[in-house]
């Protein structure tokens, strides 16, 4: 990936164009991402993700082999190199939701900082090996061999997949829709505020730190002798700072906050891209990429974390594949407005512009916004038994009502309390909730709970974590009669005949 990047980026700058069309390489690398994330992530939850992954390098491959080509045999127009970019991400949109969710599938739950923080050492190695080898190729041999060996690491990497000895455990109500999942997983989200507060901060990190990779190619060209190679070795540089800070983060994790650790890092970003924007000195600039990429690693491990932590097993790849759409979506539409600055203004400039946007918006998130650590016990629960059913219905949408008899002095405490089991079964999956209150009895209130099909419903019981279990008995305690709620289940028959 990084190879790739480095030789599209540099094509395009050789192709003598405005600043503008340099940074939409960047765009059309991260926007399919964005755009395509969610579906690829619900493909990566219900798929076999071995195959989706072994799919996903073949894609990568032909797209490879269809750039070397046209730069071989020198047919790339600028326009085509945007396409082929585009295409590319398209390959890299259905492959992360899947590389997200293989670590904490490898891995338990307390070793997940450790195995994440590791997976980016991996990462960020590449991004200095990368870079360079694709340096070294593009000044010997041309960037059609760039491509090419993109091609064939690519072929090698499916095979590698392929001997991946993956249980993949059968689900007893069958594959979801992918409409369905797609809807499940941005309901999860949407009623997680912890899982929103982490989407809000890496959104505006990226989005002003895409600007110097995305402007890097011109930053390197304007260094005293500038060239190609300065290019790769400051993308290297990147990733090495990266590398070194990778070790430090569980003791600075142990000693700050998660937001403080965030805003520690947008403070070195910012400081490293202000020096970049206005020296033409080198090793300065090759020093400051290197401060970069350790605030990079610093606050995208501790932000990838928070959301790893976030998401149960069931929705972990639709969650994380929404991380990646947050990340880039604001790394595209980041890269469209500075490159668009450079060209109105200059590179230094849009450069500075970014580095205190992020700034400032993390410190305004941050106020508005605090971490309150994460509120729920995502522990599966089996404490419930779903019910069971002689011949359940094939079609149609369930409605479950839940009869509770209070006391009326209580009911202020009993509708907060409501609200946070709304946004349970809501978060579970569930199409619509409501609560009837009795105009009649006051004491008498009913919890409505629709779902679009009897496997949908009993999925839910499979997604019923410790936190909601407490919050069921948190509801029983309020009920006031010696015998539970009263539970009823319906088939919407104008559901089922259409």
């Amino acid at each position: 990936m990084w190879m790739n990047d480095v030789a599209g980026a540099w094509m395009m700058t050789s192709m003598n164009v405005t600043p503008i069309w340099v940074a939409l390489v960047q765009s059309a690398a991260t926007l399919p991402v964005f755009l395509l994330g969610l579906p690829c992530g619900a493909l990566a939850d219900i798929l076999d993700r071995r195959k989706f992954l072994i799919f996903t390098q073949i894609w990568i491959a032909v797209i490879a082999v269809i750039l070397s080509l046209l730069v071989f045999f020198g047919n790339l127009s600028p326009m085509m190199l945007i396409a082929l970019t585009f295409c590319n991400g398209i390959g890299l949109a259905m492959r992360w939701p899947v590389f997200s969710s293989v670590v904490p599938e490898l891995l338990p739950k307390s070793q997940m900082p450790s195995g994440l923080a590791l997976n980016a050492v991996s990462m960020n190695t590449s991004r200095v090996v990368g870079p360079l080898l694709a340096g070294a190729i593009i000044a010997s041999m041309g960037s059609a061999w760039v491509y090419a060996l993109n091609a064939v690491m690519s072929v090698i990497s499916a095979l590698i997949m392929s001997t991946w000895k993956r249980e993949k455990v059968a689900n007893p109500f069958g594959r979801e829709k992918l409409w369905s999942a797609m809807r499940v997983g941005v309901q999860f989200i949407s009623q997680s505020a912890h899982f929103k507060g982490v989407l809000i901060r890496i959104a505006i990190f990226f989005f002003s730190s895409t600007a110097l990779i995305a402007l890097l190619p011109l930053v390197a060209k304007g260094l005293n002798g500038g060239d190609a190679g300065t290019f790769t070795i400051c993308l290297a540089c990147m990733g090495l700072g990266a590398i070194s800070a990778a070790v430090f983060i569980p003791k600075l994790r142990m000693m700050y906050s998660r937001d403080q650790l965030i805003i520690r890092g947008c403070i070195l970003q910012t400081i490293a891209m202000v020096v970049i924007a206005f020296n033409h000195i080198p090793i300065l600039t090759m020093a400051c990429m290197c401060l970069a990429g350790a605030a990079w690693i610093s606050t995208a491990n501790t932000l990838s974390v928070s959301a790893q932590m976030g998401l149960p097993d069931w929705v972990r790849a639709r969650g994380m594949s929404t991380y990646q759409m947050a990340i880039m979506g604001s790394s595209a539409f980041g890269a469209a407005l500075w490159g668009q600055v450079a060209t109105d203004a200059s590179v230094p400039i849009s450069l500075t512009l970014a580095a205190l946007s992020g700034l400032l918006g993390t410190l305004l998130v941050n106020y508005l916004k605090p971490d309150e650590g994460l509120e729920d016990d995502l522990t599966p629960s089996h404490a419930l038994i779903p019910p069971s059913h002689p011949q359940p219905p094939e079609v149609g949408h369930i409605m479950m009502t839940i009869e509770y008899i209070i006391d009326p002095k209580r009911s202020v405490a009993f509708l907060e309390l409501m609200q946070e089991s709304r946004r349970s079964r809501l978060r579970h999956g569930a199409l619509r909730w409501e609560l009837l209150h009795d105009v009649t009895r006051p004491e008498r209130y009913v919890e409505v709970v629709e779902d679009e099909s009897w496997n949908d419903h009993l999925r839910r019981f499979d997604r019923i974590s410790e936190s909601d279990i407490t919050i069921r008995d948190r509801k029983m305690a309020f009920h006031t009669l010696e015998f539970p709620p009263i539970v009823s289940r319906y088939l919407m028959e104008s559901t089922a005949n259409t």
